[in-house]
């Protein structure tokens, strides 16, 4: 017998990168040496003292139990030490914290915290799928700010519509963006406070990249400006920090009622996280952080191969401010599906399609620079055979 999924799910977006998936696995099965720049996966393993912290706490019998409702105070206390050490914010462990399994649990969840069905969402463009899916969840509707270059990449306020303003009550921000690579100033930030206190719209920035920046700009936190708390959280993954994507540990920082609606529906949800990954999350948190400084150094050698790469092969793209990704224009006469499937068919490179991240993500791919350098050389050499630039040149 087959059971009938809820209307629920039938809504739910599409997953987009899923047939990417099947073409890439179909490639590799048939024996091609595919280098994968579409993924968004830590190429790096977790730092040892972390892994060691994790393998003490699994030993401990008091961890087997279950763990405490709204996270352990270790863990929060940790955070809230973090950025006071990192950003000079001040947080209340207990009502201004909650422990989530992972950044994506919270930005899914939280529009189910705070909007009821046919309530307006401000989603940037292109930006996180996920977010997406939250906004279904919840039944609300999806209002999309454009990310466009000539913004660099920022969500221009002026340009929503007053009656979207008036009715809007959650807004994502993604800074460093993903899928752009751009990253946010403490003018927008301050000008992000003043649009959501006039409007009354609760703010959450997706800050899963906060410890990845170049040129020696680091990025900036949320809450480092004057009234964001009143206004907003900040999501804070430990993923892309330390590596710890399939550990599923992050926690959500800011406004006291929104860190409460969180921790009341994860009360129905779950207890709380392994308490052995939420001592090695505090130890990651706590620890000195040349891992970090080493990683981001990693990325920006990373970041400064490929743009030199492409650009001696005629792919002309600004170098991406922070992240682990580039947003490269695709050449005139492609879709950004249509381009990212001939880089795969013809050059077994793999690259996500911009449209993937939303309408305004039309013209570009998107490229993970998860990979070594001789890699990324070797797939700007692939690219280059098929002779594609020097005939067409390139279009934003």
């Amino acid at each position: 017998m087959k059971f009938e999924f809820s209307d629920v799910l039938k809504q739910l977006p599409e997953q987009f990168f899923a047939s990417l998936v099947k073409k890439v696995n179909e490639k590799i099965a048939a024996g091609c040496d595919v280098i994968n720049l579409g993924q968004g996966n830590p190429d790096q393993p977790t730092p040892g003292h972390i892994v060691d912290a994790m393998t003490k706490a699994v030993r401990n019998p008091e961890n087997h139990k279950y763990s405490s409702f709204r996270g352990s105070r270790s863990l929060k206390e940790a955070a809230a030490e973090f950025y006071k050490k990192e950003y000079g914010v001040t947080l209340d462990p207990e009502k201004e914290i909650a422990v989530l399994f992972g950044g994506k649990a919270g930005l899914v969840e939280l529009p189910q915290c705070l909007l009821n069905p046919g309530d307006t969402v401000l989603v940037p463009d292109p930006g996180y799928p996920d977010y997406w899916s939250g906004v279904e969840l919840a039944k609300a509707k999806m209002e999309t700010m454009p990310l466009l270059e000539e913004n660099r990449f920022l969500p221009d306020y002026g340009r929503i519509p007053s009656i979207v303003k008036e009715k809007a009550k959650l807004m994502y921000l993604n800074y460093p963006n993903n899928p752009t690579g751009a990253q946010a100033t403490p003018a927008f930030f301050a000008e992000t406070v003043k649009f959501a206190k006039a409007h009354g719209i609760c703010v959450v920035h997706d800050f899963a990249y906060g410890a990845i920046g170049y040129d020696g700009k680091r990025p900036v936190s949320f809450l480092q400006t004057d009234g964001a708390k009143d206004v907003g959280i900040e999501i804070y993954t430990l993923s892309k920090t330390y590596n710890m994507a399939g550990w599923r540990v992050g926690f959500a920082a800011g406004n006291a009622s929104v860190i409460e609606a969180l921790n009341l529906y994860q009360d129905h949800m779950y207890v709380s996280l392994f308490k052995a990954v939420q001592d090695a999350a505090a130890t990651a948190l706590l620890s000195d952080q040349s891992c970090v400084r080493e990683l981001n150094e990693r990325y920006e050698k990373r970041r400064n191969v490929w743009i030199k790469a492409v650009r001696g092969i005629g792919w002309e793209a600004a170098a991406p401010e922070g992240s682990f990704f580039a947003w490269m224009p695709v050449p005139k006469g492609f879709t950004s599906e249509e381009f990212s499937d001939l880089l795969l068919e013809k050059a077994n490179v793999v690259t996500a399609p911009g449209i993937g991240f939303g309408t305004y993500g039309e013209g570009y791919v998107r490229v993970g620079l998860l990979t070594s350098e001789e890699r990324l050389r070797e797939a700007a050499c692939r690219i280059a055979e098929l002779n594609i630039f020097k005939k067409s040149g390139v279009s934003h």
